[in-house]
């Protein structure tokens, strides 16, 4: 009776692993000695020696990015009087994952009980695939003195393989994600 009480934990544990694995990864660091407050408005600019993405991955980067920082207070502006200039960097590539199994059990030689004989050794099996990183790299740059103030990084936030609608998805929620804790309170 108590196995049906454990199947279903199992099972929530399972999923819980696994999207903990695939979730995005978000890092952020800012300069404690900015006034955040004083931010009001941004202009987009680019990011010198950046690769670029193409027209539309732009545009939707910006909206999503936009939309957060809408929700925080801050204003779009194209004059260069803004507070705040505002770059990104995106990387995508690919890595190659080995996953190995060994059984411990196989042919070969091997030592048994006191001495050598011919059985032993182990089979490996194993297992490549393809894993796309996409990271997105969000500058905040203050326009008085010129210097980098905020940096966030969201990883598995781009994926050109997906389908339209997955990466708009992937990108908000990024960017959602990555946008929490800005303004960032700075502890003393």
């Amino acid at each position: 009776m108590k196995s049906l009480y454990v199947t279903p934990l199992v099972g929530l544990l399972l999923v819980a692993a696994t999207s903990g694995a695939l979730a995005q990864d978000v890092r952020y660091n800012f300069d404690k000695s900015a006034n955040f407050a004083g931010f009001k408005t941004y202009k987009w600019v680019p990011i010198k020696g950046a690769q670029p993405v193409g027209d539309l991955a732009d545009r939707q980067i910006k909206a999503a990015v936009d939309s957060e920082l809408a929700k925080k207070g801050l204003t779009p502006s194209t004059s260069d009087t803004a507070d705040l200039y505002i770059g990104y960097q995106a990387a995508i590539g690919q890595e190659k994952e080995y996953t190995s199994f060994d059984s411990g059990w196989g042919y070969g030689p091997g030592w048994y009980g006191g001495g050598w004989y011919g059985g032993g050794g182990g089979i490996t099996t194993g297992q490549t695939s393809t894993i796309y990183v996409g990271q997105l790299a969000l500058d905040m740059y203050a326009t008085s003195p010129k210097t980098l103030v905020w940096r966030g990084t969201a990883s598995k936030t781009l994926d050109t393989k997906a389908k339209p609608e997955k990466q708009q998805k992937n990108l908000q929620k990024a960017m959602a994600k990555l946008l929490k804790n800005y303004p960032p309170v700075a502890k003393n």
